[in-house]
Protein backbone atom coordinates (compact mmCIF):
# COMPACT_ATOMS: atom_id res chain seq x y z
CA UNK A 1 0.00 0.00 0.00
CA UNK A 2 1.19 3.09 -0.86
CA UNK A 3 0.09 6.92 -0.16
CA UNK A 4 0.42 9.76 -2.74
CA UNK A 5 0.46 13.14 -1.67
CA UNK A 6 -0.36 15.89 -4.43
CA UNK A 7 0.34 19.49 -3.52
CA UNK A 8 -1.18 22.47 -5.98
CA UNK A 9 -0.86 26.14 -5.86
CA UNK A 10 -3.69 27.85 -7.34
CA UNK A 11 -4.62 31.23 -8.94
CA UNK A 12 -5.99 33.06 -6.34
CA UNK A 13 -8.83 34.64 -8.80
CA UNK A 14 -9.89 30.50 -9.60
CA UNK A 15 -10.32 29.58 -6.72
CA UNK A 16 -13.77 28.01 -7.05
CA UNK A 17 -13.06 26.57 -10.00
CA UNK A 18 -10.19 24.88 -8.65
CA UNK A 19 -12.57 23.09 -5.88
CA UNK A 20 -15.21 22.27 -8.67
CA UNK A 21 -12.63 20.82 -10.75
CA UNK A 22 -10.59 18.67 -7.73
CA UNK A 23 -13.68 17.72 -6.58
CA UNK A 24 -14.68 15.44 -9.52
CA UNK A 25 -10.81 14.26 -10.52
CA UNK A 26 -11.09 12.98 -6.72
CA UNK A 27 -14.86 11.67 -7.40
CA UNK A 28 -13.75 9.90 -10.67
CA UNK A 29 -10.31 8.39 -8.87
CA UNK A 30 -12.86 6.54 -6.43
CA UNK A 31 -13.38 4.18 -9.25
CA UNK A 32 -9.76 3.47 -10.57
CA UNK A 33 -8.36 0.02 -10.00
CA UNK A 34 -6.73 0.34 -6.81
CA UNK A 35 -7.95 3.71 -4.97
CA UNK A 36 -8.49 2.75 -1.45
CA UNK A 37 -9.21 6.23 0.19
CA UNK A 38 -8.26 10.34 -0.07
CA UNK A 39 -8.77 13.23 1.52
CA UNK A 40 -8.05 17.20 0.47
CA UNK A 41 -6.50 19.63 2.50
CA UNK A 42 -5.74 23.12 2.84
CA UNK A 43 -2.98 25.19 4.06
CA UNK A 44 -3.94 27.13 7.38
CA UNK A 45 -2.15 30.12 6.24
CA UNK A 46 -2.78 30.09 2.54
CA UNK A 47 -6.03 28.73 1.46
CA UNK A 48 -4.53 28.87 -2.20
CA UNK A 49 -2.34 25.70 -1.02
CA UNK A 50 -3.66 23.12 -1.53
CA UNK A 51 -3.04 19.15 -0.39
CA UNK A 52 -4.59 15.93 -2.22
CA UNK A 53 -3.51 12.42 -0.17
CA UNK A 54 -4.46 9.30 -1.88
CA UNK A 55 -3.99 5.85 -0.54
CA UNK A 56 -3.53 3.06 -3.29
CA UNK A 57 -3.13 -0.65 -2.93
CA UNK A 58 0.16 -0.30 -5.22
CA UNK A 59 2.40 2.19 -7.13
CA UNK A 60 1.32 0.36 -10.29
CA UNK A 61 -2.30 1.46 -9.38
CA UNK A 62 -1.54 4.77 -8.81
CA UNK A 63 0.85 5.07 -11.93
CA UNK A 64 -1.57 3.77 -14.09
CA UNK A 65 -4.60 6.19 -12.78
CA UNK A 66 -1.18 9.19 -13.13
CA UNK A 67 -0.70 8.15 -16.06
CA UNK A 68 -4.27 7.27 -17.28
CA UNK A 69 -6.20 9.29 -20.49
CA UNK A 70 -9.37 9.71 -18.08
CA UNK A 71 -6.40 11.74 -15.32
CA UNK A 72 -5.25 13.65 -18.12
CA UNK A 73 -8.46 14.96 -19.74
CA UNK A 74 -9.25 15.82 -16.20
CA UNK A 75 -5.95 17.38 -15.30
CA UNK A 76 -6.56 19.75 -18.42
CA UNK A 77 -9.12 21.19 -16.38
CA UNK A 78 -6.90 22.07 -13.33
CA UNK A 79 -3.74 22.73 -15.05
CA UNK A 80 -4.69 26.52 -16.37
CA UNK A 81 -5.85 26.92 -12.72
CA UNK A 82 -2.49 26.42 -10.93
CA UNK A 83 0.25 29.06 -10.52
CA UNK A 84 2.66 26.10 -10.78
CA UNK A 85 3.33 22.65 -11.77
CA UNK A 86 1.68 20.04 -9.16
CA UNK A 87 3.77 18.22 -7.14
CA UNK A 88 3.74 14.47 -6.10
CA UNK A 89 5.05 12.47 -3.53
CA UNK A 90 4.65 8.90 -3.15
CA UNK A 91 5.24 7.34 0.29
CA UNK A 92 5.00 4.05 1.96
CA UNK A 93 5.41 3.08 5.84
Amino acid sequence: MIHVLIERQIDESMLSTYEENSRAILHRSFNAEGFISGETFSDVNDPLHRFLLCKWQSLRDWQNWATSEERAELMNLIAPILTEPEKIIILEN
